[in-house]
């Protein structure tokens, strides 16, 4: 599993630096606390995105590939779950009204701050209500 493309999964591909510069391995990521993440730079809900994303992997259960081999679970694991379950899914995308009128206004350094303020917000609060980040799209969230 590489650790960048992991992060870029979760849509927090922008602190795959902070992993590298600190060395995190795939044998140290599922040791990392909220102390670890907070001191890499992570805000509070990109650290709560990577603390629940890790224990997913933890709980993730061993796949097989297609030629019968088994393999780690992770994001490179393509396959066929060797457990299958039925769930009740809500999805939801989250859209920063008026940003493209927004933009014309700021900065570029501006609105990149102010989306970076928004998507932590938002991830915050859906992580709060324990649900996953699917990816972020501009100025949109799909969760």
């Amino acid at each position: 599993m590489d650790i960048a493309e992991w992060l870029r999964s979760l849509g927090l591909e922008r602190y795959a630096h902070a992993f590298r510069d600190a060395e995190v391995s795939t044998e140290v990521l599922p040791e990392l606390t909220e102390t670890d993440l907070r001191e890499l730079g992570l805000p509070l809900g990109p650290r709560k995105i990577v603390l629940k994303a890790i224990q997913v992997l933890a709980d993730a259960p061993t796949t097989v590939r297609s030629e019968g081999t088994r393999d780690e679970p992770g994001p490179k694991a393509a396959s066929i779950s060797v457990e299958a379950e039925r769930r009740q899914l809500t999805v939801m995308f989250v859209d920063l009204v008026g940003s493209t009128a927004l933009s014309s206004r700021l900065d570029p350094e501006e609105m990149s701050e102010l989306i970076r303020i928004y998507q932590n917000t938002v991830a915050g609060e859906i992580t709060r209500f324990e649900g996953h980040i699917a990816k972020f799209l501009g100025d949109g969230v799909l969760a």
